[in-house]
């Protein structure tokens, strides 16, 4: 019997964390494909990478391909890809050392494949079980494959960043790991950044991914608790569920991270990959772009230095043709943002071209910024984009209910009550910000 046709459903989200000054992480969902990239490098190439990364693989998203071309296909993408990164950097001496780690996963009928290379993560949750299906080209993994140390050991180990295997200027081996399966009716699909994994336990992003039906809502659960634990990196999250073909109702992709505001390539030489990728972020109609969007990729010796070519290219553009149709999809998308005390929501996207803003003030709402949460205030410092009114209004909704939360006075228990009653305590797991499911999984259940 011929299995049941299936398709994705599917969302990016990405956060620069708090710490960190910009984005090098890049995320792409779409009908055929998801990828995730965690560029390294230092501000100077980190984001042009995961970039450069998504800009080869994008393309195999606009069309069907047969499924034993899929890994060629990809294999030929993270080859170009390695390629171009290499050559930026004989090219440009700031550019020196940059590099990104890269899973992509393509989907062709019912068949998946699936190409890795460095320390971000894919997850599997089929059931009530999550699987790490990726293993980390890190040092600390090669310790622990060999005996050196337990797993344990390797979550606090202080070379637990050393990756062994990365796209871009390095002499080490850049052979990905590959593999082809089945799409099965019912999986969930985590692609995601070591700001998650090194922060949240796994337990927790099993729970996480099984308490949240909508792939959207569970990758901003999923941030929230990364930045919760510190935010010490740049958090990404690419989730895909296999549902039942036809049942979606998506065929736009979502760009996030560096990918979608890559401003700085344009000025950098080599191909142009990483603008492509910006072209097709800004092309895109169903972003789930973070609030990354800021002008924290400059360095501090020449702010705005590459911002002339840059204006010059979309003023061009602008003046070419499609600069109305640009403009049109700029008032679809819409960002929360933190000023003088309360969450204000902006049209548009948080951007200037020359004299003129991408955006303008349409709500004050009611929610003070110190009924939040230290997190959230921190995250609203920078815009929260949002590819659709809905979408920034259930945004709002959450950080409304947090603040109701937050300023509702504890009940004071009844005189009449048992000394002995008290609430259930739910201990989180050891390394995790302290996340409550609910319901919670009976002991008894495996993660």
């Amino acid at each position: 019997m011929p299995a049941e046709p299936v398709e994705f459903r599917y969302a990016a989200r990405s956060d620069v964390g708090l710490t960190r000054r910009n984005n090098q992480d890049s995320g792409y969902a779409g009908p055929n494909l998801l990828v995730l990239a965690d560029g390294m490098g230092g501000p100077a190439g980190g984001d042009i990478a995961s970039s450069v990364a998504l800009a080869h693989l994008v393309p195999l998203d606009s069309e069907s391909h047969p499924a034993e071309a899929m890994l060629p296909l990809l294999r030929a993408a993270l080859n170009a890809a390695h390629e171009d990164l290499t050559e930026r950097s004989a090219q440009d001496s700031e550019l020196k050392g940059l590099g990104t780690t890269c899973i992509a996963i393509m989907r062709a009928g019912n068949k998946l494949a699936m190409v890795h290379i460095g320390d971000s993560r894919a997850y599997l949750l089929r059931g009530d079980t999550l699987t790490q299906v990726t293993t980390d080209h890190s040092f600390v993994q090669y310790l622990v494959d060999t005996g050196q140390i337990t797993p344990e050991e390797a979550e606090h180990h202080p070379q637990r960043n050393v990756v062994l295997r990365v796209l871009g200027d390095s002499q080490a081996d850049v052979t990905p790991d590959e593999t082809v399966r089945e799409a099965i009716l019912g999986d969930r699909w985590l692609l995601c950044s070591d700001g998650l994994s090194g922060v949240v336990s796994a337990e927790t992003i099993g729970q996480v991914l099984s308490d949240f039906d909508d792939p959207g809502a569970c990758a901003e659960e999923l941030i929230h608790l990364a930045l919760l634990g510190g935010g010490p990196d740049n958090v990404t999250c690419v989730i895909a569920d296999v549902v039942p073909s036809g049942t979606s109702g998506q065929t736009a992709p979502q760009i996030v991270g560096a990918a979608a505001i890559d401003r700085s390539a344009p000025s950098r030489g080599g191909t142009g990959a990483a603008a492509r990728a910006a072209a097709l972020a800004n092309g895109s109609q169903d972003h789930g772009d973070e609030g990354d969007n800021e002008d924290e990729d400059e360095d501090e010796d020449g702010k705005h230095r590459w911002w002339a070519p840059v204006l010059t290219l979309l003023v061009a553009a602008l003046v070419a043709g499609g600069g109305w149709l640009g403009y049109l999809w700029t008032q679809t998308q819409y960002f929360a943002i933190g000023e003088s005390g309360s969450v204000v929501i902006y049209q548009g996207i948080p951007q200037t071209l020359g004299p003129w803003s991408l955006s303008h003030r349409t709500e004050v709402t009611d929610i003070s910024l110190s009924d939040l949460s230290s997190v959230d205030r921190e995250r609203l410092r920078e815009p929260v984009v949002r590819s659709s009114r809905e979408e920034i209004d259930a945004y709002v909704t959450q950080l409304e209910d947090q603040a109701d939360r937050n300023t509702t006075p504890s009940p004071t228990p009844s005189p009449s009550a048992s000394p002995s009653a008290s609430p259930r305590a739910v201990t989180p797991a050891p390394t995790d910000p302290g996340y409550t499911a609910s319901p919670a999984p009976s002991p008894s259940e495996s993660r």
